[in-house]
């Protein structure tokens, strides 16, 4: 249908509650809602508009094979969890850690053995990083923002193997479909990884400032521990093992990476790529990640089992860890069917005729990274700021001739900014509860050094839309 201001009111009413109740999923349903009365002009009609648009988002066979890829990494996080592989390699590792500059090498180092999320890597290293403080006198604050700044930043640049790669995938999947753009999803994403400016930006601050033992704030006030007992309990549980094994480890994290790449290739090949490469552009790239997921579980826990792992708590875990993920499937798909119903009242076609000859397409970048930042601050969610603003994005993209891959990363970068500045952020009140930080204090600390790397970012999108052709 022609597209009027009503196609704006979903995500219009979205963003306010979001920022109001510091939580993205009511505002969500409320969207929906709205954008359903506003489909059928009644009630109950309404609610039955906004079921059903939800059942068939979480119903449409490429959303199936992303929630099956969130789940399923959950539940391989899981069972790595349990059987102590990363406090194997930790407890491994630590012991060699003799000198200060020992000390940051290992925050860096373990990157290729925690990358799968924030939170898996928060987790496992802040307690080593915590009891090495007094030994080498680090500021805690310090600290906690060295952790921060080689989780967030560096596992969203990452192509493959993480708990962000499917659902980024998915999220620009959704805004290429909802504009009838035939790209490649993942080839898309792929491409906009140079232009998530704030991760790689942050990233080099973060490195510099770690080595050059530049300080970011004022040395830090004691405070209580103010830990909420209900976060992370699966990942608080792996810390409890006395004794931890690294083979347990190593073992999935190479089967992961190994059944990714060929099956990758498999299946470029079976349609018509000639070599990995061009693999990686033909392969249906969700769809790869499911089958090298499934395949891993089933070879791990094999393997765990012949390492005299109990069944019965393996498989707990195994479906613990995926229930881990429910909350940002939920999320994911409450998002599709409320850009589904915004894209029914003509969400693209007003945007594309009220934007398109108006803005100009150098600005498109700077204003989806200063705008999605903003809101990601208050809501504290990356996932949820990409959900909502790559469809804005990638029609405004199109609707001016802004670079795709360019407005793309700007998104991307936007959600970066407020999962690792915001109060509300993850990786905020994980890192501030493992080294015993008050919370607030906290952000305020990180808050500076976030606002330098997003100027930065800003000024650096400006500079490529103008300058890049």
């Amino acid at each position: 249908m022609e597209g009027t201001w009503v196609s704006l009111l979903p995500f219009l009413i979205v963003i306010p509650l979001a920022i109001w109740l510091r939580e993205i999923l009511p505002g969500l349903v409320a969207g929906l809602l709205i954008g359903a009365f506003f489909l059928e002009k009644h009630f109950l009609l309404a609610i039955e508009q906004a079921v059903q648009a939800t059942l068939q988002a979480a119903t449409e066979m490429s959303h199936i094979q992303v929630l099956a890829f969130l789940y399923l990494f959950g539940a391989l996080v899981g069972i790595m969890q349990i059987t102590g592989g990363m406090k194997g390699f930790v407890q491994w590792i630590s012991k060699k850690i003799h000198s200060r500059r020992r000390l940051l090498w290992f925050i860096w180092l373990t990157i290729p053995f925690t990358f799968f999320t924030p939170m898996f890597r928060i987790m496992l290293i802040g307690p080593v990083m915590k009891s090495l403080l007094d030994k080498f006198h680090i500021d805690k604050r310090k600290m906690a923002y060295m952790i921060d700044v080689s989780t967030e930043p560096i596992i969203v640049l990452l192509p493959a193997a993480t708990a962000f790669v499917g659902f980024m995938t998915s999220v620009v999947d959704g805004a290429l479909k909802q504009n009838q753009m035939e790209e490649n999803a993942f080839s898309l994403f792929l491409a906009s990884l140079p232009y998530n400016f704030f991760a790689i930006i942050a990233l080099l601050i973060g490195v510099v400032t770690t080595f050059k033992n530049i300080g970011i704030g004022q040395e830090e006030k004691e405070k209580g521990d103010e830990q909420n007992y209900f976060h992370r309990l699966g990942l608080k549980k792996e810390l409890a093992l006395v004794v931890g094994e690294p083979l347990h480890l190593f073992f999935p994290l190479l089967l992961v990476l190994s059944f990714t790449l060929f099956f990758f290739w498999y299946d470029g090949t079976k349609r018509g790529a000639d070599n990995l490469i061009a693999a990686f552009t033909a392969a249906d790239a969700t769809f790869v990640m499911v089958v090298s997921l499934f395949v891993t579980i089933i070879v791990t826990m094999l393997f765990y089992l012949f390492r005299r792992q109990k069944l019965d708590e393996l498989i707990y875990h195994l479906f613990e860890g995926g229930n881990e993920l429910m909350a940002p499937i939920g999320m994911l798909i409450l998002v599709w069917a409320l850009s589904a119903t915004a894209e029914q009242l003509g969400f693209s076609h007003y945007i594309a005729s009220t934007f398109g000859g108006m803005l100009p397409k150098e600005m498109v970048p700077a204003m989806m990274f200063a705008l999605g930042s903003f809101i990601s601050y208050f809501i504290g969610t990356s996932w949820g700021t990409w959900g909502l603003f790559m469809p804005l994005g990638v029609t405004l993209a199109a609707a001016t001739g802004a670079s795709l891959p360019m407005t793309v990363g700007a998104v991307f970068a936007s959600g970066t900014f407020g999962a690792f500045a915001s109060p509300l952020g993850d990786t905020t009140i994980t890192t501030s509860s493992i080294m015993d930080l008050d919370l607030m204090e906290y952000a305020k600390y990180k808050l500076k050094i976030s606002l330098v790397c997003g100027v930065l970012s800003l000024l650096s999108y400006l500079a490529a839309a103008w300058l890049l052709p």
